[in-house]
């Protein structure tokens, strides 16, 4: 995993409060779970309530005691993703961290049946969504003696392929924006400074339900979303100036 470490056991979570964008999702839940064991009080939100309720229960239940919540957040609006942040941190004092898990995914056959409604559900999803959370946590981020923002991207941003057009522009785009987060991280506190954006890559995302709807797929290159978790965790390990404005692979480097 690149040097990416484990917080198990560093006591490096315990206390923090760690935001996570997109929490309903399979990689969402099993990052709830991990920064949730690691002692971490973790906020998340995404666009669907019911599972994102499910997801917060699941956290809550496996490790009495913490505290997780989760609400609806509209991340298309930056005005909405900052009262979201500011409510945060009036509740729970501070902001160490804002994990990024958006995710979507449009293709094409082919290069040239690229349709542009694509592109512009992509835009909003995988784009929007990076800028409306960076812009309303920096400064919470900032005031932190340990902040990370995490952005989980995928190989085909920097490799794309004729069908994926869209999507490997979004999260090229989506990168280049967290790599500009990074370098205002490092004007506002040096090059020793606590804070750091940094993105996680992967091939793929792959988890048990879709281990059991196909159980002869090899999922060759794909992270296991327990694995992202734990990758997740282990960015606070790392001071901030090894891990700021740096792609960090979790899949062979393309």
């Amino acid at each position: 995993m690149n040097g990416i470490g484990k917080g198990e056991g560093t006591g490096v979570l315990e206390g923090a409060v760690i935001a996570v964008a997109g929490a309903a999702g399979p990689a969402g839940r099993a990052t709830l779970l991990r920064l949730a064991e690691a002692g971490a009080t973790v906020v998340g939100c995404d666009a669907n309530p019911e599972r994102l309720a499910e997801a917060v229960d699941a956290a809550r239940y496996a490790h009495g005691g913490a505290t997780v919540t989760g609400e609806t957040v509209d991340l298309f609006d930056l005005d909405a993703a900052r009262d979201w942040a500011k409510r945060t941190e009036a509740e729970f004092g501070r902001i160490d961290g804002l994990v990024h898990l958006v995710g979507g995914w449009r293709g094409s056959p082919s290069f040239q049946e690229t349709s542009l409604a694509d592109w512009d559900t992509l835009e909003k999803l995988l784009i929007r969504t990076v800028q409306s959370t960076s812009l309303a946590f920096q400064e919470p981020l900032q005031r932190s003696d340990k902040g990370r923002y995490l952005l989980i991207s995928a190989a085909g941003a920097g490799k794309p392929t004729a069908g994926n057009a869209a999507y490997s522009a979004s999260k090229a785009a989506a990168e280049a924006w967290t790599l500009a987060l990074g370098d205002a991280f490092r004007k506002a506190g040096g090059e020793d400074g606590p804070a750091a954006a940094a993105i996680l890559v992967v091939k793929a995302l792959v988890n048990d339900a879709m281990r059991a709807e196909r159980p002869n797929a090899k999922f060759a290159g794909f992270t296991d979303v327990k694995e992202l978790a734990e990758a997740i965790a282990g960015v606070w390990d790392k001071p901030a100036p090894e891990v700021n404005g740096k792609r960090l692979w979790l899949t062979p480097q393309t």
